[in-house]
């Protein structure tokens, strides 16, 4: 684990993006040409950072908690994780899978959150770059370290100082992981080790890539010799997404998704695509096919945060629900059915207890060697992303 903590900590950086779109289009009502606009506005917009912490009070009797779908062992109140805090604390949970992308979930809250209000909403989950984007725009308020002693205790020692919050003042990790290549093995010639293969003439029309564009680029440069933590300028983005605008073009590329992706591979219609580590886990239990494969290039690492936003109405208990979390046997549980890299200390040891494959997987509990493989994208300018986004949006048709 010292391992783990120690590698994840060279990796983690700013501007890495959440990809568990859910079985819809990858930006829902708005276009991704709008979401980019919004996103452009939102560097622009809003105040300052918060300063002032917020204060201790009672633990209320409901609270609202807006995640990812399918990042929870239970979202029914009464079941789960969310069953026994109620338990402990009394509190009902109104839990809503209500982010599906970092930017459509921004441009539905920007304006409320402007204005200091939350929507109802005590705590939201967003990826590392987005976290930071609203803590810099002063959307998010100031955490009490003393009011979570078990975040203080668990939280890996390694992921306590990230680039874009580096006292985790403002956000408490919610899970990690790995994008790379998942496979049908019945259906491949051989097995795919490069980002590479994904352009192999064998599998035209098989080929499904993501709408996330810090995956997909950040994959196609790795296999174009570039660094996605390093790059200089806009070139080597943009040449990566030549080369990816060239093979939709050309029929290479059946379509880009999010998370409907799953459907696609288990059916037959792809083949070999760029996808999520803990999808390809509950993948490979429905069906033995379907694998997973880090590429030798390397892969993409990401981080989810939970944050309270400005006018919780609730944000006492807020720290309350992070502060459970972080308790190991309570995190064991979200680990086992999300199947993603949990930030909480004990919780392989407690899992190997229940499921020692799920302990021995390099997609939940990435070894060393694994992850020094691990890469990120960089953080942009505002006007890098601008012109990044506008081409990649343009090759994938948004």
């Amino acid at each position: 684990m010292e391992d783990f903590e120690r590698i994840l900590d060279e990796l983690m950086e700013d501007e890495i993006t959440r990809r568990r779109l859910l079985r819809r289009g990858a930006a829902g009502a708005l276009s991704l040409s709008a979401l980019a606009w919004l996103a452009a506005c939102g560097e622009t917009g809003g105040g300052k950072e918060q300063t002032k912490t917020i204060p201790k009070g009672k633990v209320s009797k409901t609270l609202y908690v807006a995640n990812w779908p399918l990042y929870i062992d239970s979202k029914n109140p009464n079941k789960g994780t969310l069953g026994k805090f109620k338990k402990q604390y009394g509190t009902s949970v109104n839990y809503v899978e209500e982010i599906n992308d970092n930017d459509q979930f921004f441009g539905k809250v920007r304006q409320q959150y402007a204005r200091g209000d939350s929507g109802g909403r005590d705590i939201h989950v967003v990826t590392d770059w987005m976290a930071g984007r609203m803590k810099r725009l002063g959307y998010v308020q100031k955490l009490d370290h003393s009011a979570m002693p078990h975040v203080q205790a668990n939280l890996i020692p390694k992921l306590r100082h990230p680039s874009f919050d580096p006292n985790r003042d403002y956000s408490v990790p919610w899970q990690s992981g790995q994008t790379g290549i998942i496979y049908r093995k019945d259906k491949v010639k051989r097995t795919p080790k490069s980002v590479n293969d994904l352009f192999d003439p064998a599998y035209k029309g098989k080929v499904t890539m993501l709408t996330e564009m810090r995956d997909t680029v950040g994959l196609v440069m790795l296999g174009m010799g570039e660094d996605p933590e390093t790059f200089k300028g806009t070139d080597p983005a943009l040449k990566a997404i030549d080369k990816v605008d060239k093979a939709s073009k050309s029929g290479q590329i059946r379509r880009f998704t999010g998370n409907e992706y799953t459907k696609d591979i288990t059916k037959g219609d792809s083949w070999v695509i760029y996808g999520w580590s803990g999808d390809a886990v509950q993948l490979t239990a429905d069906n033995p096919n379907v694998a997973f494969v880090h590429p030798d290039e390397g892969f993409m690492l990401w981080t989810d945060n939970m944050q309270v936003p400005v006018g919780a109405p609730h944000a006492y208990t807020a720290e309350k629900f992070m502060d459970f979390v972080y308790m190991p046997e309570v995190q064991k549980a979200i680990t086992e059915y999300v199947n993603y890299v949990p930030p909480v200390k004990g919780v392989r040891e407690l899992v190997v207890k229940d499921d020692p494959s799920i302990a021995k997987s390099d997609l939940i509990f990435p070894s060393d060697t694994v992850l020094s493989h691990g890469k990120i994208f960089r953080e942009l300018t505002p006007q890098e992303e601008r012109t990044i986004n506008s081409a990649f949006q343009k090759a994938i048709g948004a």
